[in-house]
């Protein structure tokens, strides 16, 4: 605590170099980031959703998740090749 209260009295705070644009609490990047890891923990919180609450094995839980991930990647694949092709035009 003393360490912190001599940092803002001494004004030491002014050496330290700010931090860049694309790396501060509010960038995209950043917010990305964020994102990302709520993403991961919504996955880990319905794994255990499903392994504990409605009792599938846990292989069950990765196959779910497996058969999610090729089913979204279809569909992005086919939006993909019908914006490529100007099919929404």
């Amino acid at each position: 605590k003393t360490d912190f209260i001599n940092f803002i009295s001494d004004q030491e705070w002014k050496s330290i170099e700010p931090v860049s644009s694309w790396f501060g609490p509010s960038s995209f990047l950043m917010s990305s980031m964020s994102a990302l890891f709520q993403f991961s923990m919504w996955i880990r919180h319905c794994h255990g959703y499903l392994t504990e609450s409605l009792g599938m094995p846990v292989w069950g839980s990765y196959a779910v998740f497996a058969l999610a991930t090729l089913g979204s990647a279809l569909v992005l694949g086919l939006v993909s090749e019908a914006l490529e092709t100007d099919w929404f035009v």
